[in-house]
């Protein structure tokens, strides 16, 4: 089991950058494959981003391309998401995921299901 504790949200306008962090513990972080996704009231949980776990490869839901970053840095054991250009539909909790699975593919990395381990969350709210 993969202990997960993300920090960095906070309360940001339009326009500003985040950048938030996941740390982990409790595993081989450099084998684990790693996502984010988010939640709101009305959108429940969705998919942000993902990255394997040698970091070569990622990806992102569109609403979030090409202004998010994936990254992780495996000798600190922490992944972080760097995001610009925020928009009040980016406001949500966020949380870090850990993939229960040995295999990466796009399609089933960014599916709920393929994480067996979360953290608490860190919640992002963009003002207008």
């Amino acid at each position: 089991q993969v202990h997960l504790v993300e920090s960095g949200g906070g309360l940001v306008q339009a326009g500003a950058s985040l950048r938030l962090s996941c740390v982990a513990s409790g595993a081989t972080f450099s084998a684990t494959h790693m996502g984010w996704f988010r939640q709101t009231p009305t959108k429940g949980r969705e998919f942000v981003a993902t990255i394997s776990a040698n970091g070569e490869r990622t990806a992102y839901v569109d609403s979030v391309k090409g202004r998010f970053t994936i990254s992780r840095d495996n000798a600190e054991n922490t992944m972080y998401l760097q995001m610009n250009n925020l928009k009040p539909e980016d406001t949500a909790v966020y949380y870090c995921a850990a993939d229960r699975n040995s295999y990466f593919s796009t399609n089933s990395n960014s599916r709920e299901d393929a994480y067996g381990s979360w953290g608490q969350g860190t919640q992002v709210t963009v003002s207008s």
